[in-house]
């Protein structure tokens, strides 16, 4: 029964989480309906998405900085970002006719998913011990496959009115608020409330193990965020350049580009649960440098393919895909087996409010290296990511902090 219920409890969290996560990319899916009814250019766009990253940023670092999620009932403080997430959202198709009030909510709602993310991550923290990276990977898996999703609904043919789709997921993030009030009960590796310490955050840095980890995943979420914006665009212009362009038939290059793009952002939910599966067995640090080697190496060989036949671009782009984020949790699981279990929801906490953080530099990045060098060499900057991850996590193998991650695999 105990089996049972930790499985029930992580399966509808990460339901939960796909739901609630849906809203940061909401505005993603009707773009391009806003950008006709609004008349934007494709710069003010991108704001739509990177004001909710500013801020989520900006949550996390509060919520890092006053322990929220430790001190505060984790499922109290799931649903209450989830609720008020979901109200900020709909009061888009409510009140806002235009991009200056719509930026100010989608802000806001990012503020909120400060509470969702890094929150569902500390429940599940609590329902596993040898398990953890298959239960945090499950967790990212499901955020991964929700991220894609936007892709798949431009792909099938979009979406005729803008205001219901986002009606419409305001309800999701609404049911997986829900889900988590009335089922994310805390498991039984929780650790008591602590006392509030308004400085915990910075063991982030001043911890070599924390540390080391945390700069792992600055390297891995330096080439996530920017692949995940940009692949749907790459593919475009690589499909609609192909020597074998009429492979794509009734669909045409565009159409098939969306679909392949939520092919190859939904791989990393497989992806994640390997990996997981492979930490818990083989070890974090192992698991993250492999998949970082991998990923980084499509980076650079993508854009090699962008004149070729559309068939390889695919799979590199599928491979990359499946790579990418596979690492993502097990970052998450060593810093939550390398800190004090009270106040591990801080750690994770201020972790993800420093990734998101860098993303903003990186997803700004490819444009302008696009301007110069063309797609063919784009993505091969983000390979400096994964090079400094994986020496961060080289090191951290090597050393005494080591044993204490997934049982003592490294």
């Amino acid at each position: 029964m105990a089996v049972s219920q930790k499985w029930r409890v992580l399966l509808l969290l990460a339901l939960a989480e796909l739901l609630v996560m849906s809203l940061w990319f909401s505005a993603t899916a009707v773009t391009p309906l806003l950008i006709e009814e609004w008349n934007l250019s494709t710069g003010d766009a991108a704001w739509l998405t990177m004001t909710v990253q500013l801020g989520f940023v900006a949550g996390a670092l509060a919520s890092a900085l006053f322990n929220v999620s430790d001190i505060w009932e984790p499922r109290k403080v799931f649903a209450a970002g989830a609720f008020a997430g979901a109200g900020l959202n709909a009061l888009i198709p409510l009140v806002a006719h235009g991009l200056p009030l719509a930026l100010l909510l989608r802000l806001a709602t990012g503020v909120t998913l400060a509470a969702v993310y890094p929150v569902g991550m500390k429940i599940i923290a609590t329902w596993t011990k040898k398990d953890r990276g298959l239960g945090l990977g499950l967790l990212v898996g499901a955020l991964t496959v929700g991220t894609a999703s936007p892709h798949l609904v431009r792909g099938l043919g979009g979406l005729a009115e803008w205001r219901p789709v986002l009606y419409a997921v305001s309800g999701f993030a609404t049911a997986g608020g829900l889900l988590v009030w009335f089922y994310g009960t805390l498991g039984p590796h929780r650790a008591p409330a602590p006392k509030f310490r308004w400085s915990y955050m910075s063991r982030s840095i001043t911890e070599r193990g924390l540390r080391l980890a945390n700069f792992g995943y600055l390297g891995h979420m330096w080439e996530l965020y920017a692949m995940w914006t940009w692949i749907p665009l790459f593919l475009t212009f690589a499909y609609a350049s192909a020597p074998g362009a009429s492979v794509f038939g009734a669909l045409g290059p565009e159409r098939t580009a969306a679909l392949v793009a939520f092919l190859a952002i939904a791989a990393g939910g497989p992806g994640s649960l390997l990996a997981g599966r492979l930490a818990d067995r083989w070890g974090r640090t192992r698991t993250t440098i492999a998949s970082m080697v991998i990923s980084g190496s499509c980076a650079v060989t993508i854009g090699l393919f962008v004149n070729g036949h559309p068939y390889i671009v695919t799979a590199v782009a599928l491979i990359w895909g499946f790579t990418i984020v596979a690492d993502s949790a097990q970052f998450s699981s060593a810093v939550s087996e390398l800190g004090e279990g009270e106040y591990v929801g801080t750690l994770l906490t201020a972790q993800t409010s420093m990734g998101f953080l860098l993303t903003l530099v990186s997803i700004r990045l490819i444009p302008g290296v696009v301007d110069v060098v063309g797609w063919r060499w784009a993505f091969a900057t983000l390979v400096i990511g994964p090079i400094l991850g994986s020496l961060a996590m080289w090191r951290l193998m090597r050393s005494p902090e080591a044993a204490k991650l997934a049982g003592g695999r490294g």
